[in-house]
């Protein structure tokens, strides 16, 4: 096996950070234009700026997406913008048009151009013909099976990213019209209501087969969640993992990104592979709020695949707090509240330097210096003795 890129995604600048310090090799945000997942935090030049000069501190990258599809109205500015980012330090852009493929290729040399998933690119010719028009990177579309991963990375036409973890579409790869047409908010211009999650009542005719709050039909995908094919991955010939979520909490991409980067280590340093796929499966879990699968590595998706009358499970509340401060010669820790917790609780604590430590709270004083028994008001800063070091933005959760 060798080294591999984990890719992450981040939505601002804080949530940069968190994945570049919990492992990632390399980092993929929006700006404020040409952009979809429009309705996330979005970088503007300056922060594009920050993240990459903290990125390229750590010995990590960064790419930024121009990864919708442009109507002409969407196209003024491109070519400055892309000069923009290229001044800004950032590495690679990642486009779904070749016609932006082409501009930024022309505007900057030195800034790698990668083609999104939003292409579907399933085949080796199509990978052939992105080389000659100066591709470097190709995401392969969600819908490859793992033998076609291994099939066309071993021919090493270009470099291959593949998705490993986060949101699936229920058309191919992303490239959906439901939102247009029920919203007319444009899915590939960054507007996606995510059509496919609401509730629907189903008809046969003027009766209705499905009615009820508990029989309402909803047509979304599980998450894709690779861990279970991690190690073919690893052997793959492809040259980056990449994680979804630019409108994950920074609690989310820690987690995630934490467990992936575990598990590849662990893999590529030869632990037990059934051990490692179940830690990184555990933790993972401790993050998501919907229903996984393999996509479509192992086998084509069937029913199983789909969330049929559910949209997800409800955000969970594990995640309490994060280190502001601590003081070591007193034990005591300053802490930003995120969800409600109290004496008496078993707490977890991880960060890039701490793997996961418990412990039980036996002290709690509140952003007045009362003694409490529980705290619930979000973004207070408490104070409560951890029985050993933790650091500056180390993450807690609640065990029990």
């Amino acid at each position: 096996m060798t080294s591999i890129e984990l890719l992450a995604p981040a939505g601002d600048l804080m949530r940069l950070k968190t994945a570049v310090n919990f492992g990632a090799n390399a980092v993929y945000i929006g700006g404020k234009k040409f952009s979809l997942r429009s309705r996330a935090s979005n970088f503007d030049l300056d922060d594009i700026k920050a993240g990459a000069e903290y990125a390229h501190a750590f010995g990590a990258k960064l790419f930024v997406t121009i990864n919708m599809i442009p109507h002409q109205e969407d196209l003024e500015g491109l070519k400055e913008y892309i000069i923009s980012l290229d001044r800004a330090g950032v590495d690679a852009v990642i486009v779904a048009s070749l016609y932006v493929a082409k501009v930024a290729r022309v505007c900057s040399e030195r800034m790698e151009v990668h083609l999104s998933t939003q292409l579907s690119s399933t085949n080796a010719q199509s990978l052939r013909f992105y080389r000659s028009l100066g591709i470097d990177r190709v995401v392969l579309a969600r819908e490859c099976s793992m033998e076609d991963v291994e099939e066309i990375a071993k021919l090493g036409i270009v470099p291959i990213e593949v998705f490993v973890h986060g949101g699936m579409c229920v058309n191919v790869s992303g490239r959906c019209t439901l939102s247009n047409y029920m919203t007319t908010r444009d899915a590939n211009r960054g507007g996606c209501a995510q059509s496919c999650r609401w509730k629907y009542e189903v008809f046969s005719k003027d009766h209705a087969l499905l009615s009820d709050e508990s029989t309402l039909f909803s047509m979304s995908s599980k998450d894709l969640n690779a861990v279970t094919v991690m190690p073919r991955l690893l052997t793959s010939g492809v040259v980056s993992l990449k994680i979804e979520g630019r409108m994950k909490s920074e609690y989310y991409i820690a987690t995630v990104v934490g467990a992936y980067r575990r598990l590849i280590d662990d893999l590529l340093a030869g632990k037990d592979r059934v051990e490692s796929i179940q830690k990184a499966a555990n933790e993972i879990q401790r993050a998501e709020n919907r229903a996984t699968f393999s996509g479509f590595y192992e086998s084509m998706p069937s029913e199983e695949g789909h969330l049929y009358g559910a949209n997800g499970q409800p955000v969970t509340q594990e995640f309490v707090g994060t280190v502001v401060s601590y003081d070591p010669s007193t034990s005591l820790a300053k802490v930003q509240v995120r969800n409600h917790f109290e004496v008496g609780h078993t707490l977890e604590v991880f960060g890039p330097k701490l793997d996961h430590v418990r412990f039980v709270l036996k002290e709690l004083v509140n952003s007045e210096d009362e003694q409490v028994s529980r705290v619930y008001k979000p973004m207070e800063i408490v104070t409560l003795k951890i029985p050993f070091e933790v650091s500056e933005n180390d993450f807690i959760r609640r065990i029990a």
